[in-house]
């Protein structure tokens, strides 16, 4: 049974974890790109959701690709649940739920999900939404980037084990 939990964990950590981390990365310069086609290159040109100009097709393209990053960010942090539902009943089972390694794993994991939900994602949808105001762009690459530093790190710790008596 142990075996099954730890291969649906880690299953789950790629297909759904994966998408948000390539989607959020890939947002940010995409956002750059749309906001500097816009005349001025300011991103306020078109008023609220016409970042990318409202009769320019190759505008229209771009920004239907930030709504499609932005809604592969958010239904698949969604499905990200599922990651530490299972991490938690396969440490369960592999009794190792008071390991350091592992509380440090949470902590880093929670304050993952903490950074998509309360900075990644806004900061998308304000930009989807027009709201394009200086550094944005920058502050959500900022963030994106801590995201995935936190889930890398995270990565790490469950390969490496460090301490752990279970074996490597």
């Amino acid at each position: 049974m142990t075996k099954f939990l730890l291969a649906v964990h880690v299953i789950a950590a790629i297909l759904a974890v994966g998408p948000v981390a390539v989607a959020a990365s890939m947002f940010p310069p995409a956002a750059r790109r749309v906001l500097s086609a816009t005349p001025g290159g300011d991103g306020h040109a078109g008023g609220a959701g016409h970042a990318a100009g409202a009769g320019d097709a190759a505008g229209a393209g771009a920004t239907g690709t930030l709504t499609v990053l932005h809604r592969i960010c958010r239904v698949y942090a969604v499905a990200g649940v599922v990651v530490p539902v299972f991490g938690f009943a396969t440490a369960n089972r592999m009794g190792v739920l008071g390991s350091a390694w592992l509380i440090v794993s949470i902590a880093l994991t929670a304050l993952a999900a903490l950074v998509l939900v309360a900075l990644v994602l806004p900061a998308q949808t304000a930009l989807l939404e027009g709201d394009a105001g200086p550094g944005r762009t920058a502050r959500l690459a900022m963030a994106t980037g801590l995201f995935n530093l936190l889930w890398a790190t995270v990565t790490v710790l469950m390969i490496v084990r460090p301490g752990s008596t279970t074996g490597a």
